[in-house]
């Protein structure tokens, strides 16, 4: 794999570039058989991409049976079905060569896998060109044993420009959030795990959180490095309701390599029982650390 500058201002800050590129030789264009039999089995893709007309970035989630991703050639899965038409990133995918970043994630192994690259709308859904795949460890991911689909109908989205006090709550008891960011030739969506309260709420504007150690290459960090735009996706697993959150986020560094992502809120959608899915709950990652108080 090829780290773009912002990458490698960040591994070189940290002083961890030569771990990064032990790891980044993992990281191929092709789809492997493990990965894509992986794929067919998942219920939920989320997506991060940028709005070709404000710019804004956000990450959506698409849900479907088992087999509605699927690897169609050696670099490209299809996707059956989309985002709902009123989903922030339905312009991005209705658009042909998209930079879109995806992530699968299983609750029930503990296992995800991203892949990284173009759209193409297509006449069943959307299909995507890889430009890079690659799995993660299981660190910081809850795990969940099973879950179910459910005949749900979406409600109409609520948008506003800050948090409300029970989207505030809401994050505040999350335990996982999935994070998209753009780069000039990119984008890239990816998952943020720990116990509730690892999400700290410091306004109705603001979040923050620690960027917990994870397997240095620091594509998020990097690509914010160069870019600011990020989307923010949580998902109440139980109900469905999803809370989409577009803005900036910048990384504070502390003198013992301590770092801190603020993000900054410029538009909340939430839409009610977005998803057919109920999930069991969940057990938390045995790697989470205490979130401060």
């Amino acid at each position: 794999m090829t780290y773009h500058s912002g990458s490698r201002a960040v591994q070189d800050r940290l002083g961890v570039r030569e771990f990064a590129d032990h790891v980044g030789r993992g990281i191929g264009q092709g789809i492997r058989p493990v990965a894509a039999a992986f794929l067919g089995l998942q219920p939920l893709l989320v997506l991060g991409a940028a709005d070709p007309a404000s710019g804004a970035v956000w990450a959506s989630p698409v849900t479907g049976e088992p087999g509605f991703v699927r690897a169609t050639g050696p670099r490209q899965i299809s996707v059956a079905g989309g985002v709902r038409p009123d989903d922030p990133l339905a312009p991005a995918l209705a658009a042909e060569g998209t930079p879109v970043g995806t992530i699968a994630l299983d609750p029930r192994t503990r296992r995800r896998m991203r892949l990284d690259g173009h759209a193409r709308p297509t006449p069943r859904g959307f299909a995507i060109t890889a430009d890079q795949v690659f799995s993660n460890c299981p660190k910081y991911l809850q795990k969940r044993e099973s879950y179910e689909r459910l005949d749900r109908a979406p409600k109409p989205a609520q948008r506003s420009a800050e948090l409300a006090a029970p989207q505030r709550e809401f994050i505040a008891t999350a335990d996982t959030f999935f994070l998209a960011t753009v780069q000039e030739s990119g984008a890239d969506a990816s998952h943020r795990g720990g116990n509730p309260g690892f999400v700290r709420v410091d306004s109705p504007g603001e979040l923050s959180w620690l960027d917990y150690p994870g397997n240095s290459m620091f594509l998020t960090l990097g690509n914010l490095s160069l870019d600011p735009r990020a989307g923010l996706l949580f998902l109440d697993w139980e109900s469905g309701t999803t809370l989409q959150l577009t803005g900036t986020a910048s990384t504070e560094f502390a003198a013992d390599g301590e770092r801190t992502v603020r993000f900054r809120v410029q538009e909340a959608v939430e839409t009610p029982s977005a998803l057919p899915l109920r999930w069991s709950a969940p057990a938390y990652s045995p790697a989470n650390p205490e979130p401060a108080r």
